[in-house]
């Protein structure tokens, strides 16, 4: 790649020498032509600018529509792409309190007729979208270009829907371009019995990947990570399902962690830049201590990436506090982890709380926390109804 740094640089310097002052009429047209003729620097231009932009700069002619979709820009822009909030409820809520105008939309109510439409599941800029309407619909939509996608019927007709007890999302710009919808169904009354089905929007069909296995497991909160679909720890045995091979593998607990079992799950499970992380109580005596645990890329274990202690946040939201009514009962602290958020620099880092009444954002590294959206009108806000969202420009 040619050095685009350097010429942009030479560029911006002709635009303010003097020769130039001079001349602009001259030179101007030299300057504009230099950059449009160069895609390295247009890449290194159009990178810079918002999303939005980007977006509508595909209309400005054949060639930049084709340059801002080719899957080389698509990446490098991915790769810098950020995650600016969260959808919750379907509604946005920005992790920046100052600036809430990104993305241009406040909730999916436009995209969406949302009368039964809820969201299962983000993935690296994708959502997996539900209708319980009539027989019941999937949908692929990325909220960024507001592309959407119906996923076809799972193989077996109209008992098969009835009897889907896990759909997930998996995408990701490098290891996985053509998302795949991976559906686990009941194949017996005792519900002891399960099959894999996979959709693959490469081919737009089902496959049956698994015809029968039996599992004593909990298929809840469906994360896609490292080419695998794991699922949030609700027994002792919890399982991921790794794509390449299309085989289940045993996912291994935190050695401190509590005691996963009959449905119970730890307080955050998700991924963020190609960490996946399971957050839980440091000890069972005190909730507002938490490890944020991270799992090893070979899915060997899991270790302790930050010690989050929140001591601090009664006395500046005593909302969460809370009496048992009785004199000997400790206080109980009432929160929720909505997401961990990995940053490019790692001091950036973050997690969203639920407390009452409020979202609050915490920065893991430095301690420091804000409000950033009242939840005033917003009386429950159950876990599985919160989804990151990340921009993406892919396309499918």
């Amino acid at each position: 790649m040619v050095n685009t740094r350097a010429k942009i640089k030479k560029a911006c310097k002709a635009c303010f020498s003097p020769a130039y002052v001079e001349d602009s009429d001259h030179q101007s047209p030299q300057s504009g032509a230099l950059i449009g003729s160069n895609d390295d620097i247009l890449i290194e231009i159009l990178l810079r600018l918002p999303v939005t932009s980007i977006l509508r700069f595909k209309s400005v002619s054949k060639h930049w529509l084709w340059l801002l979709s080719h899957t080389r820009f698509t990446l490098m822009h991915d790769n810098l792409s950020k995650s600016p909030g969260l959808f919750v409820h379907n509604m946005y809520v920005s992790f920046d309190a100052e600036n809430r105008n990104t993305p241009p939309f406040r909730s999916l109510d436009f995209y969406f007729d949302l009368r039964g439409i809820r969201i299962l599941q983000s993935c690296n800029g994708l959502l997996l979208c539900y209708s319980d309407r009539g027989y019941g619909k999937y949908y692929v939509f990325n909220p960024t270009t507001k592309q959407i996608a119906i996923i076809p019927s799972v193989l077996g007709g109209q008992y098969a829907r009835s009897t889907i007890r896990f759909m997930g999302l998996a995408f990701h710009q490098t290891d996985c371009v053509h998302y795949k919808v991976v559906c686990i169904r009941g194949v017996d009354s005792a519900g002891e019995l399960f099959q894999i089905q996979i959709y693959s929007s490469d081919t737009g069909k089902w496959k049956i990947s698994n015809e029968t296995f039996s599992a004593n497991t909990w298929f809840t909160f469906g994360v896609y990570w490292n080419g695998g679909i794991h699922w949030a720890p609700a027994c002792r045995n919890p399982l991921y399902f790794k794509l390449m091979d299309e085989q289940l593998r045993k996912l291994p607990l935190p050695a401190t962690s509590g005691d996963y079992c009959d449905g119970a799950i730890p307080m955050y499970f998700g991924e963020s830049r190609g960490h996946l992380h399971l957050v839980d109580t440091d000890e069972h005596e005190n909730r507002l201590h938490l490890n944020v645990y991270e799992m090893m890329m070979d899915h060997s274990g899991w270790f302790v990436k930050y010690e989050v202690r929140l001591d601090e946040l009664p006395g500046a939201f005593p909302e969460m506090i809370h009496n048992h009514h009785h004199p000997s009962s400790p206080f109980y602290y009432e929160f929720d982890v909505f997401d961990v958020v990995r940053c490019e620099k790692e001091e950036d880092t973050f997690m969203v709380i639920r407390i009452p009444g409020k979202i609050i954002k915490y920065n893991v590294v430095d301690k420091s926390f804000k409000e950033i959206y009242n939840l005033t009108n917003y009386n429950y806000l159950p876990y599985d109804n919160v989804h990151r969202y990340t921009e993406t420009i892919a396309s499918f």
